[in-house]
């Protein structure tokens, strides 16, 4: 019932914020709403990765094996990464799509047939959404030379593997740009095509703001976070209602459901690091959340002063320092708030739509980014 799981998302926020992490929950989360839509969305990034260019390019990508360039642990997590899911949005898009249902439009009624509760092309919305977020990862894969050492691998492979991750990101966006426009929808093609353009401004503004400086507030983080990490999926699942033909209510609601899920997704994300009970902190982010809260609560010269603090003789930064400063502030509970605030906020979303096995998923999800 809708109810109880709104109530027991609440409820869990009352645990103690240090508890162990438990990623298990949110990939059960996602294989049982899998199976809702049909099959396992890893099979969207597989049919990409199966075509003749794609092949040739994974080729070619061998060449960087014993180097650290992330180009590697890009395609390594391409059809499947249990800490990720990688194809979330996809499977997002898909159970949006079966949980709104048929078109009830009289007016331009849909003449696709639904397969499993679900258009064809909304199916292949779903594909595109994974090919754009996909063509993204690759694209941030690209190493900044100027911090290369030798420990990373020759210079001329960290090059290549830069060339790779340029020219094979690029082809994904063109095939999914291919792809858009076979969906003879323009206002799908404003919606996508605005969401590219929304998560490149949210890269931008990621690698042109310090961290150190701490200018990022907890608003600038959560405008900076939808562009880069919620935007596509917002608007990909308001995209899918247009398909449908569904009125400007369930689109909006749609869009909420992915906003919110999205930040939540990445809030949680980002508190991971800061929730085992041990003395060794995980790696974390200075634009994470909890920094970024707990910058806010300090000031900035007292910010100068801990992370002056924190380094060690040979003036880089000790984590594991800066993490004991950060956990003895209220930055990791007010995140925490701000995590279950997403994740109500996604549930709310879902009220008006149906009740099905759809929408139970997505409800699922949503209260599986507030579980810690």
């Amino acid at each position: 019932m809708a109810w109880m799981s709104r109530l027991f998302c609440i409820g869990r926020r009352n645990l103690s914020i240090f508890s162990n992490p438990s990623p298990s929950n949110w990939i059960k989360v996602v294989s049982d709403a899998e199976k809702v839509v049909g099959y396992p969305t890893s099979f969207m990034s597989l049919r990409c990765l199966l075509s003749d260019e794609l092949s040739n390019v994974a080729m070619h990508v061998r060449k960087l094996v014993g180097t650290k360039h992330p180009l590697l642990n890009t395609a390594r997590g391409f059809v499947y990464d249990s800490r990720n899911n990688l194809q979330m949005r996809g499977l997002v898009v898909l159970l949006m799509s079966k949980a709104a249902g048929p078109s009830t439009s009289t007016s331009n009624p849909i003449h696709d047939t639904m397969i499993s509760g679900i258009y064809p092309s909304q199916r292949n919305l779903a594909e595109i959404t994974e090919l754009i977020h996909t063509a993204f990862l690759v694209h941030r894969g690209i190493v900044n030379l100027k911090e290369w050492t030798n420990s990373d691998g020759p210079l001329k492979d960290m090059q290549f593997g830069n060339k790779m991750a340029v020219l094979s990101g690029d082809f994904l966006l063109a095939n999914a740009c291919t792809g858009l426009a076979q969906l003879n929808n323009t206002k799908v093609v404003e919606l996508i095509s605005s969401a590219i353009g929304d998560v490149v401004q949210g890269i931008y503004h990621e690698n042109s703001s310090s961290a150190e400086e701490g200018s990022l507030t907890v608003v600038s983080w959560e405008d900076q976070t939808f562009l880069s990490h919620g935007a596509l999926l917002a608007k990909s699942c308001k995209a899918a209602m247009e398909l449908a033909k569904h009125s400007p209510e369930a689109q909006n609601l749609a869009f909420q459901y992915g906003k919110h899920l999205a930040l939540g997704h990445k809030l949680n994300s980002d508190l991971q690091p800061f929730m085992n009970s041990g003395s060794e902190p995980a790696v974390f982010s200075l634009d994470s959340a909890p920094v970024v809260f707990h910058r806010q609560i300090i000031g900035p010269e007292r910010w100068r002063h801990q992370l002056q603090q924190a380094q060690n003789m040979a003036r880089q930064i000790d984590y594991t320092e800066l993490w004991g400063l950060i956990k003895m502030e209220r930055g990791i509970s007010q995140a925490l708030d701000l995590c279950s605030y997403h994740g109500n906020k996604a549930l709310e979303a879902m009220k008006c739509f149906p009740l099905s096995e759809a929408r139970s998923a997505l409800e699922n999800m949503a209260c599986a980014i507030t579980k810690f």
